[in-house]
């Protein structure tokens, strides 16, 4: 009997997998328990139709990606901090800081854990900080700190 896996199950099938398992074992062990579905039309059709947004939904976000890139390439992230003496800033220019600038200033929405600092900012200047935007695609991110 073919059926489609709902879950992983440990030997025979990965999640959305169709596969020919034994009837017995499908009717009283895998149906039963939701693990698996049996592979009629409708449930063929449907697994179809999952695979297919979800390869959609994957290429809508590699152009998302894409499209952050080329917005980074032109732009300078300003950031306001407050220091003591000699230029050193009260604690660090963190990711979070950084993402809710892009995002205030120019629109753009990049996740704090996303964007990548090499060591702390801990001073005025101008600095550049690499952004992994996923599907091996990254950007960097031009960044001036200022004092407030």
């Amino acid at each position: 009997m073919k059926v489609i896996f709902n879950v992983d199950v440990k030997g025979q099938g990965k999640k959305g997998e169709m596969k020919e398992v034994s009837s017995g074992y499908a009717r009283n062990y895998l149906i039963p328990r939701g693990l698996a579905a049996e592979a009629t039309t409708d449930n063929i059709n449907a697994l179809k139709l999952r695979e297919k947004a979800k390869a959609a939904q994957i290429a809508r976000d590699r152009q998302l990606a894409l499209e952050n890139a080329k917005k980074l390439e032109g732009v300078q992230v300003v950031i306001r901090a407050k220091a003591g003496g000699a230029g050193k800033l009260f604690g660090a220019v963190t990711s979070q800081e950084i993402s809710d600038a892009l995002k205030e200033q120019f629109g753009i929405e990049i996740e704090k854990n996303k964007i990548v600092q090499a060591e702390p900012i801990k001073t005025f200047g101008s600095y550049t900080v690499k952004a992994k935007l996923g599907f091996e695609t990254s950007g960097n991110i031009n960044l001036l700190v200022i004092e407030a």
